[in-house]
């Protein structure tokens, strides 16, 4: 990394193994890698979930802008500076429950549904759950595609009807968002500037992609884009730049 770049950073699956903490070392680096380039991250997560998987130093000492909640609620220095005030409608809300009512995993642990800044995430394992559960949970979405056929029932159900959509994010639950409040809305703030954006989820329908395709489709000289499958194959691309 020769010159001075942006670099744009997915967390859960990318920086971070799925909500789970930073690996110590790999946040050393970071550091080291924050004193000659900017560090932004780009997560569905609200502010808080990422502090718990970075730190707080990290986030207000290193971390140029943090867009979370897929950019709609932007915190810099450890304040928000910007949050949407998008409110869904009670037939999406409705639906969504009914969803986790119907759904026949057996082992649902409570905090389905989570208001965040400009968006819903929808979980049927639940928020609550423990390690064991979201495992148990990631076994049964794998033989049943439960989530990527909740997300295409919305989609076709509400994307006409309100302009909202449903995408598939992280590993047991899935987003929900209006048009054009999904992570691509971030490159406002890089307008004719090059970013290199890592993330672990840029296949059509994850929630990575809409930024991903935005950089590829802008092509502006310097950008780049790197699809990730863990931290440890980030860190090698990263100490190989």
């Amino acid at each position: 990394m020769g010159t001075t770049m942006n670099l744009i950073f997915d967390v859960d699956g990318t920086l971070t193994e799925s909500r789970q903490k930073i690996d110590p070392f790999f946040l050393v680096e970071l550091e080291g890698i924050a004193k000659y380039h900017s560090i932004f991250l780009a997560t569905g997560s609200d502010y808080p979930k990422t502090q718990e998987q970075l730190g707080a130093d990290f986030l207000e000492n290193h971390v140029f802008y943090s867009f979370n909640c897929s950019g709609n609620s932007i915190w810099r220095e450890g304040k928000e500076v910007h949050k949407s005030d998008w409110e869904p409608p009670q037939e999406v809300l409705g639906w969504l429950q009914a969803a986790v009512e119907a759904s026949e995993f057996s082992d649902k642990a409570g905090k389905h549904i989570e208001l965040r800044p400009g968006m819903i995430n929808m979980s049927i394992a639940g928020r609550a759950a423990s390690p064991e559960q979201r495992l148990k949970y990631q076994a049964y979405d794998l033989s049943t595609q439960e989530r990527f056929d909740l997300v295409d029932q919305f989609n076709d159900k509400f994307f006409s009807k309100y302009k909202i959509s449903a995408q598939v994010a992280g590993v047991t639950g899935f987003d929900v968002f209006p048009e054009g409040y999904d992570k691509s809305q971030i490159l406002e703030y890089f307008e004719d500037i090059p970013v290199v954006f890592f993330g672990d989820d840029t296949q059509p329908g994850g929630n990575d992609y809409s930024l991903a395709q935005a950089i590829k489709t802008r092509n502006l000289p310097g950008d780049g884009v790197y699809d990730i499958s863990s931290p440890s194959e980030l860190r090698m691309i990263l100490s190989s730049l």
